[in-house]
């Protein structure tokens, strides 16, 4: 099948989080399973990613921008005329869309919030080209001009999910939360994310060299967006809670991630507020081998996200062999608690009440550490790779029958 996938944001631009990392991990693997995929993204500076100025191999200009073909997969990099945050305009879409859409056989639109997904359901719309939308989280309007998000709906959202011949949820937590917003549950398709696990996973000790951070200090880990929605703020709570008796002197937590809406000032001030500053360290963020050092040195990973519609680090983390803590409000949750970590309510006294336990009982760190790597070899993209595909192949044969 030819199969077009659209995202604001794509490899190598991995700094905007999960959306580049499992668009990219998706399209390779429908690639390895013999289609053909193409990814119609925004161009973010791609020409400052080039070495010494000069193009790598196998990107070459179209006549809608860069084109890109990495792994089998292509991709289409549209001229940015405005940028704000991870939004941007992109004119060339629509001159993209009536020039090369007829040529796809499905359609597969990732994220909210954006021009560019609209633009092609529109025309997908007119041309009765399927679609399928995954809202990666975005659907509840939860932090971050909820008002303006609410008007998206109105003006865009709305007729591009009322559109959508199915929209794509990644945990029972997003499908009830999309259920209970209106949408049929005939409508929704549950497919889980993956994990995209390095061939040969780093040594142990590299980021602690990297960071100054003692190879016996105790280390607790944060890797991702430093926003509200994922609370870092409620963790430094927790961390601060955490007894030195037992948990140990040398104890230390990482921060690692882009900041967003000066989250970082307000977590710097408040571990000032607490007594926690020396323990605290913040570092950029983490991407390819440099985050799987990271999560290989943790002796605890801790995602406290208010909501997650999945929660894509958890799982990296467990494939490095890190057991996790998360809260139950991530639609990972059910696949690694009792595993390969333990989920809390989100709550400061229950987060560090479930480090401190990981932390204090050698049995139960070694239990969950031997389920990680029993999950990690579980949750692979070849499955999610093979729903999509049914699900694609369920559209065009439809499509056909219409026709």
């Amino acid at each position: 099948m030819r199969i077009l996938n659209v995202t604001q944001t794509y490899a190598p631009f991995l700094e905007f989080g999960g959306p580049p990392v499992k668009v990219r991990a998706l399209s390779e693997a429908l690639v390895q399973r013999g289609h053909q995929v193409t990814v119609l993204t925004a161009d973010w500076g791609l020409e400052s990613r080039f070495a010494g100025g000069a193009d790598p191999g196998g990107t070459t200009r179209s006549p809608f921008g860069w084109r890109r073909e990495e792994n089998g997969v292509q991709a289409i990099y549209l001229p940015s005329w405005f940028r704000y945050r991870a939004l941007s305009w992109n004119p060339a879409a629509n001159r993209f869309a009536r020039a090369r859409l007829q040529n796809f056989d499905v359609i597969h639109i990732f994220g909210l919030y954006d021009f560019l997904g609209p633009a092609i359901a529109a025309v997908c719309r007119q041309r009765k080209l399927p679609y399928v939308v995954e809202p990666i989280g975005m659907f509840l309007p939860i932090v971050r001009n909820t008002w303006l998000k609410r008007r998206y709906h109105r003006t865009y959202g709305r007729a591009m999910i009322a559109g959508a011949r199915f929209l794509i949820a990644t945990s029972q937590q997003e499908c009830d939360e999309l259920a209970a917003a209106g949408i049929h549950r005939e409508r929704i398709f549950l497919r889980r994310n993956g994990v995209d696990v390095p061939a040969m996973l780093p040594a142990r000790g590299k980021f602690r060299s990297s960071q100054g951070i003692p190879l016996d200090a105790k280390l607790v880990l944060f890797l991702g967006r430093l926003s509200t929605k994922k609370s870092p703020d409620l963790l430094l709570e927790a961390f601060s809670m955490l007894p030195a008796s037992g948990v140990g002197d040398d104890l230390r937590l990482v921060f690692a991630g882009p900041d967003e809406s000066a989250m970082k000032v307000r977590l710097s001030q408040m571990a000032e507020r607490l007594g926690v500053t020396s323990r605290v360290l913040f570092c950029e963020p983490l991407f390819d081998a440099a985050k799987w050092e990271a999560y290989r040195d943790a002796d605890v990973f801790v995602l406290p996200s208010q909501n997650e519609n999945f929660g894509n680090t958890a799982l990296e983390a467990a494939a490095a062999g890190t057991p996790v803590v998360l809260t139950e409000n991530c639609g990972v949750a059910p696949l690694l608690a009792g595993v390969a970590g333990l989920a809390v309510p989100h709550d400061a006294t229950a987060i560090s009440h479930a480090i401190e336990k990981l932390l204090t009982d050698p049995m139960l760190h070694a239990q969950l550490s031997a389920g990680c790597k029993e999950t990690a070899a579980q949750l692979g993209w070849g499955e999610p790779a093979k729903k999509m595909e049914s699900l694609y192949r369920y559209l065009v044969g439809a499509e056909s029958r219409v026709s």
